[in-house]
């Protein structure tokens, strides 16, 4: 193991302009936050995505707080979220004193159940809550059943904040994701497809809303010559030259998409093991970035467990990682009301995600091939 290069589950990987567009920034003095960049990040997102407005923020998390705010979440009310999940997602509804409501996952997305969903609003309306609104997540970049969950919805009139902070360059029947829900969320940390090391953005269609959560990401500041707030704000804003990097990023998105699913086709090409089912599009509705390749492992039926695998891809300096723990699993989380089925554990204790990185090279692919076989022969 000390010989060898560490492999990661999923690095940054520059395209080669990004330097140009951040030199651009030092070299016109645009260092403080906002600028040109910032301005083009917002519009390549918007014509990429096929949305009218974005604002482009520090991180995810950020934006989907910003969301929550302009729904006018308040302490006392419901939000429903899906449970498997990172916590970024779920942690804003935690700051604005609302309660998630955890949403456990069907089995051909992994995403939330749309049964569930309905069975939720239902008994939350009964107990004379009903919730403010649903933040919806498309798993490692697979888009949830959004026709059934926006359906459900709609009937009973809940906005969805889309969070597609995993799916950029997916799509639903050819829309991209980000561009369905009331508010669409994207990230840009330092593992996803694209990356800013740090950032994220808001869109929508509604004007206003984008306009507000600008405002409230410069800290609410009123038009005035001196410092004038009548409402609290945060310092949630990117900065021109972190856009710098987003613009850069931006040209070379599609390459890492075909990137991600050609690692994603390698695997199903290396594993074909009875007992080891890979997250797959269901129909030709659904378009994954494949953002992470990820498995289910059946001990009864393999002999070994997602644990066993990792370990000894640990020891050869691989990095792969387990499925995402259920939020409704969590300690943070452990009084919020939830609505299950047994999906989500199971695909925390039975998954791995595996070395993903559109920037893997053809000697690593070996390197995790040959550790692969090694692993199914010992």
């Amino acid at each position: 193991m000390q010989n060898k290069s560490k492999i990661w589950l999923s690095s940054p990987h520059m395209g080669g302009t990004e330097e140009r567009f951040v030199k651009d920034a030092f070299d016109t003095n645009w260092i403080a936050p906002l600028g040109p960049n910032v301005d083009g990040f917002e519009r390549d997102l918007q014509e990429y995505v096929g949305i009218n407005h974005a604002a482009a923020l520090v991180s995810g998390t950020s934006a989907i707080h910003l969301a929550l705010i302009i729904l006018g979440v308040v302490p006392g009310d419901e939000v429903l979220v899906s449970s498997f999940t990172f916590s970024g997602s779920i942690n804003p509804v935690l700051y604005q004193g609302a309660t998630p409501i955890m949403i456990d996952s069907e089995v051909q997305t992994w995403n939330l159940d749309p049964e569930l969903l309905e069975q939720a609003i239902k008994e939350r309306i009964a107990l004379g809550k009903k919730p403010k609104c649903l933040i919806l997540v498309h798993l490692y970049g697979m888009p949830a059943q959004w026709d059934e969950v926006a359906s459900i919805c709609q009937r009973f009139e809940i906005p969805i904040i889309e969070d597609a902070a995993e799916a950029l360059g997916s799509s639903y029947k050819g829309k991209k994701l980000g561009s369905l829900g009331d508010f669409g969320v994207l990230s840009f940390n330092g593992n996803k497809i694209i990356t800013t090391s740090g950032g994220g953005a808001l869109l929508s269609r509604n004007e206003e809303w984008i306009a507000k959560a600008r405002f409230l990401s410069t800290q609410a500041r009123d038009p005035a010559v001196h410092y004038e707030h009548s409402e609290v704000g945060y310092n949630y804003r990117i900065s021109n030259i972190v856009a710098g990097v987003g613009r850069g990023q931006m040209e070379v998105l599609d390459e890492r998409v075909t990137q991600r699913r050609t690692i994603n086709e390698f695997y199903r090409g290396l594993i074909q093991i009875d007992g080891i089912n890979f997250l797959t599009e269901p129909d030709s509705n659904y378009y994954s970035n494949y953002w992470l390749t990820t498995v289910l492992i059946d001990e009864s039926k393999t002999n070994f467990s997602s644990e066993d695998l990792r370990l000894h891809l640990l020891k050869e300096n691989i990095e792969a990682r387990p499925l995402w723990k259920p939020m409704h699993l969590q300690k943070a989380y452990e009084d919020s009301p939830s609505y299950t089925n047994g999906n989500a554990e199971y695909f925390f204790e039975t998954g791995l995600c595996l070395p993903s990185g559109s920037n893997l090279t053809e000697e690593e692919l070996d390197r995790i091939s040959s550790s692969f076989l090694n692993f199914i022969r010992s």
